[in-house]
């Protein structure tokens, strides 16, 4: 699927606020989906590159030879999503963020690793 389409699917998982999906050498977006005034997907794309560039380096200096399937962010209010594309697409990842409340994390998770796995860059 392509970027817009793997954006419209992501708004539709119960409780979605916003979802952007990210190169992860620049933190530039390559297309997003929803946020707001309570949520500048731009800047959410931008932090949560260093969050992932952070657990990278932490797995390497660990000598861990392994790779991150997904990150979770747990707020009071929300939960956000961070979930890395195959390594055949190059350095992206999917960020969704979710109202807490609204949203089942579980079927969350499972439905952005459809959506990342489905999608072709």
């Amino acid at each position: 699927m392509q970027i817009e389409t793997a954006l419209k699917e992501a708004m539709t998982v119960d409780g979605a606020i916003g979802v952007a999906v990210v190169d992860t050498e620049s933190g530039m977006s390559l297309g997003a989906l929803g946020g707001g005034r309570d949520l500048d997907l731009e800047v959410a794309a931008a932090g949560n590159t260093e969050v992932v560039r952070a657990k990278t380096r932490t797995l390497k200096a660990l000598g861990m030879d392994d790779s991150i399937e997904d990150v979770l962010i747990t707020l009071g209010e929300q939960y956000h999503l961070i979930r890395l594309l195959p390594a055949k697409t190059g350095a992206l990842f999917v960020y969704l963020a979710l109202d807490r409340s609204r949203s089942n994390l579980a079927m969350a998770r499972h439905s952005l690793k459809r959506i990342a796995n489905g999608l072709e860059i």
